[in-house]
């Protein structure tokens, strides 16, 4: 029960750190296109985010107080960058969500599963708005 805790509080942090970098990036994206995806892409991180509060307060787990802020990884100039950012969030939570999978079974392997493949879908519609090939990963959540 402990490693799946771990493991939860781990998803939670992704998924916190994504919604927080859906800001930076939807600043510089101008298209209709790429703001619909980053709205919804936030979104989807919000409602799993609330999901995986309430999961971890059933099992009386709890994760730590997520940051007042983040360090991003480079800076967001352009639509470029954002876009770079976007495919490696959404990396990133696939690879939280791609731990997960082992330490459960049944519905809770069923909702991670259903967390990696969100995030590597939208990973993809990123990386071909962004014209990155390939526009796949061949096992997505691998580091």
């Amino acid at each position: 029960m402990l490693r799946v805790n771990e493991q939860l509080a781990a998803a939670l942090a992704a998924e916190e750190a994504a919604i927080y970098a859906y800001g930076p990036i939807g600043v510089h994206l101008t298209r209709a296109v790429d703001r619909t995806e980053a709205r919804a892409a936030e979104a989807a991180h919000r409602n799993r985010r609330d999901t995986l509060v309430s999961e971890l307060a059933q099992l009386k787990a709890s994760a730590g107080p997520a940051p007042a802020a983040y360090q991003l990884p480079f800076a967001i100039t352009d639509r470029a960058t954002a876009l770079k950012l976007a495919i490696q969030v959404e990396d990133g939570v696939a690879q939280a969500w791609r731990v997960v999978l082992p330490v459960t079974q049944d519905a809770d392997r069923s909702a991670a599963l259903s967390a990696l493949t969100d995030a590597a879908v939208r990973a993809t519609r990123w990386r071909r708005l962004a014209e990155v090939s390939p526009v796949t990963m061949a096992f997505p959540g691998q580091p």
